[in-house]
């Protein structure tokens, strides 16, 4: 991994949240309508659209105006 990588990396708190609410990766990808890759790739920390968190945070339950308790800008 460069330098490079390590910039475009976030901070995000979705597998704590995940695994607090006992579902798979499976599950979270299947409540946000999302693949099960795309949810992994997320919780590495790597980039996703706005689209995608918003669908991650109101499938873990929360509301997207409870965005900072899962991603950091």
């Amino acid at each position: 991994m460069s330098a490079d990588d390590d910039e475009t990396r976030k901070s995000n708190r979705v597998q704590v949240l995940r695994e607090e609410r006992l579902l798979s990766k499976a599950e979270l990808a299947r409540r946000a309508g999302v693949s099960v890759l795309t949810i992994d790739r997320v919780e590495r920390g790597q980039q996703c659209r706005l689209d995608t968190k918003r669908k991650i945070i109101l499938a873990l339950g929360l509301k997207v105006t409870d965005r900072d308790q899962v991603f950091e800008e």
